[in-house]
């Protein structure tokens, strides 16, 4: 069986000393940690390792030893190999380099019951080594030819999270005893190991990534001591926020119903959450909690600074005051459009006879709920730059809350034109379905509520003769309800295509993943998919050497496993199901939120 032996890169030039790490459970493999340098006491050895598995809950141990040739240390290999009698292992890896190769030499020495049979070996293979016999070479041989020693990076693997993906599909449930995954846990739980630098007083000197100094940032550190605070700060605003929204006046049915409609209410419920899952005092459980409350500030930033752009945009240069001014006379346009439209409509449009009673009551009907929307839009005008001037101050909240809020502005005030919709689809409904009805009748079928299903039936000559006769008078009024109903259908599609613009939109910046796509940028390896491996070193005499390099997740990965749940607003239904409702006269909210959350 091959053995693996993951080595740390930092420590491929590392002065001779103990190897620190852990054999993996399950696995022919070790993973090498740091380097523990001479001069050491062994129980001082002992106590630093103990230490170190009650902070970071491994079993680390004393691999082996390391050994790196330097003038003045001609004994230190046999002095090192002799330590494992002092460290009771299973095994002992005897690694050393050798000047001028890039390659290491490494003995894996078994331990019996009995301490002296380890000593006892190692002796002789000195010995065998001394004299140059064949024998011993063979099994150096033997033992090179079983290992193989993977190089890694150790800053990135203790920094990077495995999104094990098969077939394009993130599977963050695999089997968590996989040997890879195991390795970059063992790196990661092990950080406690990594505090102590050259620069502390203390009895014991390692070589690992931080061997160096230690990585710190004083900005996080000042982040993560204000952090506390504004979190009580929030959590103590948003239960003021939550003690006004309970009280009994906002639960009555009229304002409930409005508040369930309007999107700006929902965006701010939507945004309450987040805050109260940001204002949490507790520590993020795992990797997957970090990363949405790091996506959700990430996306509330975003939101606000891009808020407040908008802001200095609208008040720059008096623009409210140009679209307040804008807003009254293009609402005279598109009525002056639609009674002409309404104009064209009672006449004879493309050419086709219409029914002349019923298109004149309709075109009337319509001309006069326009009438009562013009006056009510002259009636406000005084108010709408006011409006307008509040409305864009509450960008400062979020563009998110200012599109939604354009998004209800956009409703109320193409309010006619769902109206003119809601008319032309119910009377349309109610004549397809009366033609249905009548239909059945004239093949002498009904439809049988109790089974749900259409069945035969005997009808009289008087039932028959009013059946069909109103039958031929519904078919004839048919295509003048049928084209108004066509007309208002596409301008309400149109207003629903910008509403789900501002929608989508809003919807983007809430849901996308801003911090993950930013790791995923600026440091690819903190989210890796998988590792690949290419080959340092693989000369004569010597084990096979690999580097392990991180392959980065995919964007699209990253979207799908990061994207933040919300209230979505895309269509609940089919393009099938839609073309349906809207052949049979039924009425369409493609852009309904909904209550549920989906991912």
């Amino acid at each position: 069986m091959v053995m693996k032996i993951f080595f740390p890169q930092c420590c491929n030039r590392a002065d001779s000393g103990l190897l620190v790490g852990r054999w993996l459970p399950g696995q022919d493999s070790a993973v090498v940690l740091a380097v523990i340098h001479y001069p050491f006491i062994p129980g001082q050895v002992k106590q630093y390792l103990q230490q170190m598995r009650d902070k970071s809950r491994v079993e680390l141990s004393v691999l082996g030893s390391w050994s790196m040739p330097k003038e003045g240390q001609e004994g230190m290999e046999r002095f090192l190999r002799d330590l494992s009698t002092i460290f009771p292992e299973g095994r002992w890896l005897q690694i050393s380099r050798q000047i001028g190769k890039t390659g290491f030499n490494c003995h894996v020495l078994d331990r019996d019951q009995d301490g002296r049979a380890v000593q006892q070996a190692a002796e002789k293979e000195d010995k065998e080594d001394e004299d140059g016999c064949g024998d011993g070479g063979t099994e150096a041989e033997k033992d090179k030819a079983k290992m193989i020693f993977v190089h890694y990076e150790q800053r990135k693997v203790m920094l990077s999270q495995l999104h094990p993906v098969e077939n394009g599909v993130p599977e963050p449930q695999a089997a968590s005893s996989s040997e890879l995954r195991q390795v970059f846990r063992t790196v990661a739980q092990s950080h406690p190991l990594f505090f102590l630098d050259k620069y502390d007083d203390g009895p014991l000197k390692l070589t690992h990534w931080q061997s160096e100094g230690r990585e710190a940032s004083i900005i996080v550190e000042l982040l993560k001591q204000a952090s506390f605070p504004l979190c009580v700060l929030v959590t103590w605003l948003l239960s003021i926020w939550t003690w006004i929204c309970s009280a009994r006046i906002l639960n009555l049915y009229p304002l409930r119903f409005l508040s369930s409609k309007l999107s700006t209410c929902l965006q701010l419920g939507y945004r309450a959450e987040h805050m109260h899952t940001l204002g949490s005092t507790k520590r993020a459980a795992g990797h997957t909690e970090f990363m949405r409350k790091a996506n959700i500030l990430v996306s509330f930033l975003v939101d606000v600074a891009l808020g407040i752009l908008l802001i200095s945009w609208l008040y720059r240069e008096n623009r409210i005051t140009v679209l307040a001014n804008a807003l009254v006379p293009a609402a005279d346009h598109v009525a002056k459009e639609l009674q002409e439209l309404l104009q064209w409509l009672m006449g004879a449009p493309a050419g086709l006879k219409m029914n002349r009673a019923l298109d004149e009551v309709l075109g009337r009907f319509f001309l006069y709920h326009i009438h009562l929307w013009i006056s009510y839009i002259h009636l406000m005008s005084p108010f709408i730059e006011g409006v307008l001037w509040y409305v864009g101050l509450s960008a400062c909240l979020g563009l998110t809350f200012a599109l939604s809020l354009l998004s209800d502005m956009v409703a109320l005030l193409t309010f006619h034109i769902y109206c003119f919709y809601v008319y032309g689809a119910r009377l349309y409904c109610l004549k397809v379905y009366a033609l249905s009805a009548l239909w059945k009748l004239f093949r002498g079928r009904k439809w049988n509520v109790l089974r749900q299903r259409v069945d035969s039936c005997s009808y009289d000559l008087d039932q028959l003769f009013i059946g069909t006769l109103l039958f031929t008078i519904l078919l004839f009024l048919l295509p003048t309800t049928a084209l108004y109903y066509l007309v208002f259908t596409m301008l309400r599609m149109v207003v629903l295509l910008f509403q789900g613009v501002l929608h989508l939109a809003v919807d983007l910046i809430n849901s996308f993943p801003l911090f993950a796509m930013g790791l995923r940028v600026c440091r690819s390896y903190r989210l890796a998919e998988g590792v690949k491996f290419r080959v340092l070193c693989d000369e004569p005499g010597t084990a096979l050497h690999l580097l392990m390099e991180i392959n980065p997740l995919r964007c699209s990965s990253v979207i799908q496993i990061y994207r933040t749940p919300t209230y979505c607003c895309y269509p609940k239904d089919s393009w099938g199901a839609l073309a349906r409702k809207l052949f049979v006269g039924e009425l369409v909210y493609p852009w309904k939120q909904k209550t549920t959350k989906t991912d």
